[in-house]
This record gives structure tokens, sequence and C-alpha cells, in this order.
């Protein structure tokens, strides 16, 4: 087989022409140097970001129609609670940051109203529009803004009794951190606040025991996080 013009060899300059300078960079770095070693890191990297999403696309799922399930259930407005402007996430909530008065819903209204766009305009479905919002707006139904408005009424139905909010936001934060670098192919090392995995993976098993037990051991049965992690090159 023919090489290409750019190679010098299996791990040649192909892949800074694929991955980029500053990219591969990173993964020399990690692996001391090492091109065999740098390459073999990015393919891991990339085989854990594929692993981990997987698992997290699961609960992202369960989390959301278990949101719109109790809100369907409790809310009384006149049009579903995503699209009826007086509902908790996107009528206006005031608070003072810095001095200045600032509305805590402007991101969920614009997040709701591109969903709705993308899901056809007027006539989107409801259940299209909670599949067109991000991990991201449902971590922000969950923060401390949101406590009196939406949690004590409505969320916290979907938890077991004496669920603390906290808990749940905290979660929902690590694991969207982690779903947003494996989007973008960032890495996934080292273990540290927003890239680790491990934490990631404990707290997607953790969201599901608590929702759907039989989801949380299909996932312990299945995920293939647990191997990815533990067969990283020079470990």
């Amino acid at each position: 087989m023919a090489q290409s013009a750019l190679t010098g060899g299996e791990h040649g300059e192909w892949i800074e022409a694929w991955l980029s300078e500053p990219r591969f960079a990173r993964y020399l770095v990690e692996s001391g140097g090492d091109r065999h070693g740098a390459f073999e890191t990015y393919e891991w990297n990339a085989r854990l970001a594929a692993a981990v999403m997987r698992d997290i696309a699961h609960v992202e799922v369960a989390v959301r129609n278990a949101f719109d399930r109790v809100m369907r259930e409790r809310w009384e407005g006149a049009q579903h609670w995503l699209l009826d402007p007086t509902s908790p996430v996107l009528a206006p909530l005031w608070r003072t940051r810095r001095g200045k008065r600032v509305d805590l819903n402007t991101r969920n209204r614009a997040n709701v109203a591109e969903a709705v766009r993308r899901c056809g305009g007027r006539s989107a479905q409801p259940d299209h529009v909670i599949a067109g919002l991000s991990l991201g707006f449902w971590r922000h139904c969950t923060d401390a803004a949101h406590e009196k408005t939406l949690w004590v009424p409505y969320l916290h139905i979907a938890w077991p009794k004496k669920t603390n909010r906290v808990t749940i936001e905290r979660a929902l934060t690590t694991i969207n951190s982690v779903r947003n670098r494996a989007s973008h192919h960032e890495p996934l090392f080292p273990p540290q606040p927003g890239r680790d995995v491990h934490a990631a993976h404990h707290e997607v098993l953790r969201l599901a025991d608590l929702l759907i037990p039989e989801l949380a051991e299909h996932l312990r049965r299945t995920s293939a996080v647990p191997a990815a992690l533990k067969g990283r090159p020079g470990q």
C-alpha cells in the first residue's frame, strides 16, 4: 500500500496534518515525546470518550424523561411546561449579581427557543423539544436559583425521598463537564475536576440507581468505561 507523502512512517507527519500540531502536542507531552505512545494515547482517549458518552446518553435520557413526567403531572399552565411563558424555566427569574439585576432564565429561554426552531417552530412537538435540549439545560434546572420555583414544587418528586438538590446538581455538573470534553474530542486526562471520567461514571451510576435501578444494573453489566480506563497505554 502506498504511503501518503506526509507520512514518513506509520506515525509520521500525517498525524499533525490530521490532529493539528497543538492538539497532538498534548499527547506527545503525556507520552514523554514518544510519537507511537502519543498516537496510542489519542486512540485510547477516543475509545474512552465513546464509552463514557454512551453511558451519559443513557442517564441523560432517564433524567429528562423523569423531569418531564413530573412536570406534566404537576404543571397547571395552559401549555406544556417547556412552551408556557409562565413556566419556571421560562418566566423571568430576577436576581442581583454584582450589583446588577440579572434574569437567570435568559439562557433557558434562548435554549428552548432554539430547540423549538429546530423542531418545526409553531408545530414543534414537546417530545421533540425535550430531545433537542442539552444536558446543561437539565443541570441548570437543578441549580440553587431554581430551588424554590422548580425543585421544591416539582423536580424533587422525580427522586427518592430526602434526595438533596445539591447532590443532583453536583452529579449533573460532573457528568456534563466530562460530556462536553468528550463531545469536543478533548483529552480526558489527567483525572482532575472537569475531565475525571471515573468520577463522571460513578455519578452516572448513582443517578441511574436513584431513578431506575434496573438501568443502573444494565449499565454496570454493559458499560465499556471500566475496561477503557484500565486499557490506557503505558499502564
